[in-house]
């Protein structure tokens, strides 16, 4: 059953997660709309909910022609749009141009760039760059040489690889990041067990998990071509600060930090590290603030292998619900509870229910 309170707020936040849940209908227009319908908004006393778009035409309301409350909405159609336009530019070569790229998929080129930054957080030629970037790296452990690589991942040559600021030059990366040695120690927390890793720079990883099997091969997972060494007594003090965060919230470990990703996933790196300490922030709200869309924001914040550390368990669903985590619900649940009231993280719920 509706709850017409929390419907006719999604209505006046245009909130795009009830759109499969219920449908408006306004009473002086005689027009059902979706809950994002960027129309202005009606008087409540006018408005009516149906849990679908045939109970409000069974009412005697007609679909929204500027949402398409009956078919896929604005967004989705752009999502569509972007999608086949990610498809081309993969399949096609050379590869078109903006004008070319908006030609074929019918939108102008700044309608295009918008909706694809906004959707993949990279403009169109980004994206190339970005895809031929993980073709070059799956090409160079096989290849004979860099060249050979470059020229199979579409490059013209290898100038540009060598400018791209990376942390292993592709030589290195060619041979599985020989040479490359990062150093880890676990340890035991109120989320279960903790690991931290370390490169030179400062720390590149830290997971959570249920076993050391579990955790080392998260880190292998990650740095495949790295040489992983334990080193419990060289990385203690780090990871009892991080340990003493978990106990008392407030003393931030203020550790350096090796961030490794894509200039994207580093913006909202960046974003969740400016959510204060007790405070949450919605998908959609992150995303707004830095230009982007509510699912390339949540895939940014899956990716982040730094938790507590760059804090994406202060990122939430829109209606308050913890939406994701990767090291699970019960984690993310635990270290707000911890930061709301600025004590012990408590233990997770799933963690005392294996105690007992």
């Amino acid at each position: 059953m509706l709850d017409p309170d929390r419907c006719w707020q999604a209505v006046c936040s245009r909130d795009a997660a009830y759109d499969d849940q219920f449908v408006f209908a306004v009473r002086t227009t005689g027009i059902y709309c979706r809950p994002s319908c960027p129309a202005r908004r009606p008087r409540r006393a006018n408005v009516s909910f149906h849990p679908d778009a045939a109970s409000a035409e069974a009412a005697g309301f007609r679909p929204c022609r500027r949402c398409s409350p009956r078919g896929a909405s604005p967004a989705e159609q752009l999502d569509a749009l972007v999608t086949s336009a990610c498809r081309l530019l993969s399949e096609q070569q050379p590869t078109p141009t903006l004008a070319q790229l908006a030609a074929r998929i019918g939108l102008s080129p700044s309608h295009l760039a918008r909706a694809f930054k906004a959707r993949t957080g990279l403009t169109p030629k980004a994206w190339v760059d970005a895809r031929r970037r993980v073709e070059l790296e799956a090409a160079l452990p096989q290849a004979d040489s860099v060249l050979d690589a470059a020229l199979a991942a579409g490059y013209s040559g290898t100038r540009a690889l060598y400018e791209q600021g990376d942390a292993l030059s592709p030589a290195r990366r060619r041979r599985r990041g020989a040479g490359e040695s990062l150093r880890y120690t676990i340890g035991t927390c109120p989320l279960g067990l903790l690991l931290l890793a370390s490169s030179d720079r400062g720390v590149c990883a830290l997971l959570f998990g249920d076993s050391e099997q579990d955790l080392e091969e998260q880190l292998r997972q990650r740095f495949a071509a790295a040489q992983l060494r334990r080193d419990d007594a060289g990385l203690g003090d780090w990871l009892r600060r991080v340990i003493d965060q978990l106990h008392e919230p407030q003393r931030a470990a203020r550790l350096p930090l090796d961030l490794r990703g894509t200039a994207y996933q580093q913006r909202v790196w960046q974003a969740l590290q400016q959510i204060r300490l007790g405070e949450t922030r919605g998908y959609g709200e992150l995303a707004a603030a830095i230009d982007s869309h509510p699912r390339a924001v949540a895939r940014a914040c899956a990716s982040n292998p730094l938790g507590l550390l760059i804090p994406c368990h202060r990122v939430v669903g829109a209606d308050g619900n913890l939406g994701g985590y990767r090291w699970g619900l019960a984690r993310k649940a635990a270290l707000l509870a911890g930061e709301r009231t600025g004590s012990d993280t408590p233990e997770p719920e799933a963690g005392r229910d294996a105690a007992k």
